[in-house]
């Protein structure tokens, strides 16, 4: 069998330069996201809380800081080797792939937050990906996705840009490729040259109805931003699916 290739978000999201342009992501808004999330599914504190695709974990340790039974899943090494300074007997960190299924029938809630979907070249794997996270919750469970409005995201894009973070220019260029918006990242750091790109399908909410079609998920509502307003094609920032199983 041929080698396959090595999917971008492996090496980007381990790398530090990640970190480095995204370090301003704005804090205040991902807990006002958090707080309304907990007031609306509010979970009970005995229940399990599942963060899949958490990142350095700052949803999984707020969460956690509120009483909650916490783990978080990342594909990143380097991210999940930083969050586990965080462990304690409610909050556990692993390196897992959200293709593969991970401790079946074992969550009350799995949040996948902040458009961290939908970056398999296949799209069958989208549709795996779902099954496997599926098959985490436990019977009545509830999974949010939150996910770009990409309607919005389409006819608003920024084709360049140029941003300054901690002494490197990253220029970035923006464009739609085969149903994929495409962010190209490059940029030279101590005499190196470097170049990443990030590649999320351009999914549209009735191709988010089709895979949901195909689990054992029921959609509950659909909501437009993380101030949990109701979903608007063309104005909403987000597309946020609550789902049961």
């Amino acid at each position: 069998m041929a080698q396959q290739e090595v999917e971008w978000f492996s090496t980007w999201f381990d790398s530090p330069y990640y970190h480095i342009l995204y370090q301003d992501r704005n804090l205040e808004e991902a807990q006002l996201f958090m707080n309304n999330l907990l007031a609306y599914l509010h979970p009970k504190q005995y229940e399990r809380i599942l963060d899949l695709a958490c990142g350095k974990g700052r949803h999984s340790l707020y969460l956690n800081q509120q009483g909650y039974n916490v783990t978080g899943l990342d594909l990143s090494e380097q991210s999940i080797a930083y969050a586990k300074q965080y462990e304690n007997e409610r909050l556990h960190f692993d390196v897992h792939d959200m293709r593969q299924v991970y401790k079946p029938e074992s969550f009350d809630f799995i949040l996948n937050l902040f458009t961290s979907f939908g970056y398999f070249d296949n799209e069958t794997e989208n549709v795996v990906a779902l099954c496997a996270t599926t098959e985490s919750l436990k019977h009545g469970g509830k999974l949010v996705i939150d996910f770009m409005n990409t309607e919005k995201v389409i006819a608003n894009l920024v084709t360049d840009e140029v941003k300054e973070v901690g002494g490197i220019t990253f220029n970035i260029h923006r464009g739609l490729e085969h149903d994929f918006i495409v962010k190209t990242i490059s940029f030279t750091d101590n005499g190196q040259y470097y170049q990443y790109q990030e590649r999320v399908r351009a999914l549209r909410e009735e191709d988010f109805i089709e895979y949901f079609k195909m689990t054992k998920l029921r959609l509950i509502e659909v909501l437009g931003d993380y101030k949990l307003n109701p979903y608007d094609r063309e104005k909403s920032d987000r597309m946020i699916f609550v789902l049961k199983k």
